[in-house]
C-alpha cells in the first residue's frame, strides 16, 4: 500500500513537470506570434514613410512617376529643317524672250525655238534657236542660242535649294572655261542680274569657220539660268564682234531671270539684300545633279 502511495506521487509529480513544461512552451508560441505582427506593422510604417518623404523630397522616385514631358535621357533629337526653296515653278523656256530680243540674236531663227526634252518641266527646261542670214556670194552669218534653266529643291540630305543652286552655278562656270580647243577664253562678272552672274568668253575653230562663243551663268535663288550664245561668219563673211554678242547674250539672260520671277508670282529682286556679282569660279565644286542637255557642252557641237 504505502509502495502504491510512492508511486502515485512521483506520477503526479511527473505530470505537473510535464504540463509546466507544455505551458512554457505555448507561452514562447504566444509571444513569438505576437511579435511577428508588431515586426510587420513597424516594416510597414517604416516602408509607409519612406515612400512618403520620397514623395516629398522627390528622392528615390520611380522613373513611372516623373512628370509628363520631362527629359528621361532618351537622346532623341528633334527633327531637322531646311529653308524652304523659294521658287516652285519654271518658266516655259521657248517663251522667256520677247520678239525684240530673238530678232536681234537670231533674226532668221526667232520663231524656231526648239524646246528640249525633260522629264519634269518644273525642275528643268530648256530651249534652242538658230539662225542662219545667207548673204549669197559674200557669205553667211551664223548665229545659235540655247537657253536651259535648272531648279533645285530644299532637301535635309542635299541642303537648302539656294546651297544646292550655288554649287550648281559656280560647277557651270567652271565647265564654261574648261572647254576643249577653246582658246582666248575670258570671264567677267555680269551686274544686275539675279544674286550671281558671269559671262565666259571663248573663240573656237570648227571646219565651217571661227565661232565666238558667249555663255552666261546666272543663278537666281534656287534657279540657275545657262545661255549659250555664238556667231561665225562662214564662207568668207566676217567673223562677229565678241563684245556684241556679249551684250546680247547678257541681255538674253538678264529676261531669263527675270521670267523666273515672273513664273512664280514674284519681283526679280535678288534673294539675298547683299547679292554681288560673284568672281569666275577657280576651283571645281563637288558634282551637282546637270540638266537635261548641259549647256556650255552643247554648244561646243552646235554651230
Amino acid at each position: 500500500m504505502q509502495r502504491a502511495a510512492v508511486q502515485r506521487d512521483d506520477q503526479r509529480d511527473r505530470n505537473e513537470r510535464n504540463a509546466q513544461r507544455r505551458a512554457g512552451r505555448l507561452r514562447r508560441g504566444l509571444v513569438c506570434a505576437a511579435a511577428v505582427p508588431a515586426v510587420a506593422l513597424f516594416a510597414a510604417a517604416c516602408s509607409s514613410d519612406s515612400d512618403n518623404a520620397a514623395k516629398e523630397t522627390g528622392v528615390g522616385s520611380s522613373p513611372a512617376t516623373a512628370p509628363v514631358g520631362s527629359d528621361t535621357g532618351s537622346g532623341v533629337a528633334a527633327s531637322p529643317t531646311v529653308q524652304a526653296a523659294k521658287y516652285q515653278k519654271l518658266p516655259e523656256p521657248c517663251a522667256v524672250l520677247s520678239k525684240k530680243t530673238l530678232t536681234a540674236l537670231v533674226p532668221k531663227g526667232a520663231k524656231s525655238g526648239k524646246e528640249g526634252t525633260s522629264d519634269d518641266v518644273a525642275t528643268r527646261g530648256s530651249c534652242s534657236w538658230s539662225s542662219l542670214d545667207n548673204n549669197g556670194v559674200k557669205g553667211s552669218q551664223f548665229r545659235w542660242l540655247n537657253i536651259s534653266f535648272l531648279r533645285f529643291e530644299s532637301d535635309t540630305n542635299r541642303g537648302s535649294g539656294e546651297k544646292q543652286a550655288e554649287a550648281y552655278y559656280a560647277s557651270q562656270v567652271q565647265e564654261a572655261q574648261s572647254v576643249t580647243g577653246a582658246k582666248n577664253t575670258k570671264s567677267e562678272p555680269v551686274t544686275g542680274t539675279g544674286d550671281q552672274a558671269t559671262v565666259v568668253h571663248y573663240d573656237l575653230k570648227k571646219k565651217e569657220g571661227a565661232f565666238r562663243q558667249q555663255t552666261v551663268v546666272a543663278r537666281v535663288a534656287n534657279v540657275v539660268v545657262t545661255v549659250d550664245y555664238n556667231g561665225a561668219g562662214l564662207a568668207g563673211e566676217k567673223t562677229p564682234d565678241a563684245g556684241t554678242l556679249a551684250k546680247s547674250a547678257e541681255k538674253a539672260a538678264k529676261e531669263a531671270v527675270a521670267s523666273v520671277a515672273t513664273a512664280n508670282g514674284s519681283s526679280t529682286t535678288p534673294s539675298s539684300p547683299a547679292a554681288t556679282p560673284s568672281k569666275p569660279a577657280s576651283k571645281s565644286p563637288s558634282k551637282s545633279p546637270s540638266a537635261s542637255a548641259s549647256p556650255s557642252k552643247s554648244s561646243t557641237k552646235k554651230g
